[in-house]
C-alpha cells in the first residue's frame, strides 16, 4: 500500500501555520517528492508529523534508512542546513546526506531506533544530553546566522497569534505573555552567549541512536546567543514527576561544564507561558502546569 504523503490532519496544520497559500504546496508534494526519490534513490516507507512540513522515512538503494525533511518555508530548510552542515562531524547531531534548498529538502541519515527520548519510558540520559549541549555549544558559529533575540520575537509572535481568543487566554493573559517576552528579550540581549543555540532542543526533539550512538538531536531551529536558551526543556522535566527545578540543575550540572544555574532558572520563568500554553488548550491543570503558571506571575 502506498504511503499517504499529507492527510486532511496534516494539511490542516501547514495551513494553520503557514496560510491558505501552502495547499499549493500540499498539492505539488507528490511531484516533489516522486522526483527526489529518483534522484537520491530513495523509497517512501512512513510519513512522521510535524508542524512546518513533511518528515519522510525512507529506504535508499543501499538499504540504508534515511529521512526526507521537506519544507514550504524554504528559510526554515536553509537555517536548519546551515546548523547541520556547522555541527558535521558531531556524534549527537544527526547527519545531512543532501540538500536541495530550493525545494526546501533536506536528506538525512535514518537514526536507529530513532524513538524520541520523550516516548521510550526509559530514564532520562542525563550524561549524554549534557554531551549533547557541549557538543552543539562548542561549535564556532558561521557567518549568517540570525540571533536567538530573533528567535524569541519569533517564538512570542508565534504564541500571541495563538493565545489571543484563545481558551488558554482565560488563565494566561496576553499582558502576562507581553511581560514574558520583555524578559526574554531582555535575556537574549544581554550576557556574552556567542553559541550556535539549538532552539527547540526538547525530548521530542532527541532520538536514541542505540548502544553506540546515545543521543542524537534533530530539527534545530538555529540562532546565535546563549547557550543557556537550551536548558528549560531539560531542567524541568523532574517538575512533571512531582520534583523541583532545583531537581533538574542537580541532574545535568554534573554533565555540563560552565552551568549557569541562575541564567536557566530566568529562563526557564521567560519562557515559561510557552510551557502551559498546550496544556491549558486542552484543559490540563496538572501540578506541573500550575508549577509553571507560578513561573509566568513573576515575569
Amino acid at each position: 500500500m502506498a504511503v499517504v504523503l499529507i492527510d486532511d490532519q496534516a494539511r490542516a496544520r501547514l495551513i494553520t501555520r503557514f496560510g491558505d497559500d501552502v495547499a499549493n504546496w500540499c498539492d505539488a508534494l507528490p511531484a516533489l517528492v516522486a522526483r527526489l526519490a529518483k534522484r537520491w534513490g530513495l523509497t517512501v516507507i512512513d510519513v512522521k508529523p510535524g508542524n512546518t512540513g513533511r518528515t519522510l522515512v525512507c529506504v535508499g538503494d543501499d538499504g540504508a534508512k534515511k529521512v526526507l525533511k521537506l519544507t514550504p518555508e524554504h528559510a526554515i530548510a536553509e537555517s536548519e542546513a546551515a546548523a547541520l552542515r556547522a555541527w558535521d562531524g558531531c556524534s549527537r547531531v544527526v547527519q545531512v546526506l543532501a540538500t536541495e534548498l530550493a525545494d526546501g529538502a533536506i536528506l538525512l541519515e535514518g537514526i536507529d531506533p530513532g524513538t524520541q527520548l520523550r516516548e521510550s519510558g526509559a530514564k532520562v540520559p542525563w550524561a549524554e544530553v549534557g554531551d549533547l549541549l557541549t557538543q552543539i555549544h562548542s561549535v564556532t558559529p558561521p557567518a549568517g546566522f540570525s540571533t536567538l533575540e530573533d528567535r524569541v520575537t519569533f517564538m512570542y509572535g508565534l504564541a500571541e497569534r495563538g493565545l489571543r481568543g484563545s481558551v488558554a487566554e482565560a488563565t494566561l493573559s496576553l499582558e502576562t505573555l507581553d511581560r514574558a517576552r520583555l524578559r526574554a528579550l531582555d535575556l537574549a540581549t544581554s550576557g556574552e552567549g556567542n553559541s550556535i543555540v539549538h532552539g527547540d532542543l526538547h525530548p521530542g526533539n532527541v532520538l536514541d541512536g542505540g548502544p553506540a550512538r546515545g543521543a542524537v538531536a534533530i530539527d534545530p531551529r538555529p540562532s546565535v546567543g546563549d547557550p543557556s536558551f537550551d536548558l528549560p526543556d531539560w531542567v524541568t522535566l523532574p517538575m512533571r514527576e512531582g520534583g523541583t527545578l532545583e531537581d533538574g540543575f542537580d541532574a545535568i550540572a554534573p554533565h555540563l561544564p560552565g552551568f549557569d544555574a541562575e541564567r536557566v532558572r530566568a529562563w526557564c520563568v521567560a519562557l515559561s507561558p510557552l510551557f502551559v500554553m498546550p496544556p491549558l488548550e486542552r484543559g490540563e491543570r496538572t501540578p506541573f502546569v500550575e508549577a509553571m503558571l507560578s513561573f509566568c506571575w513573576r515575569t
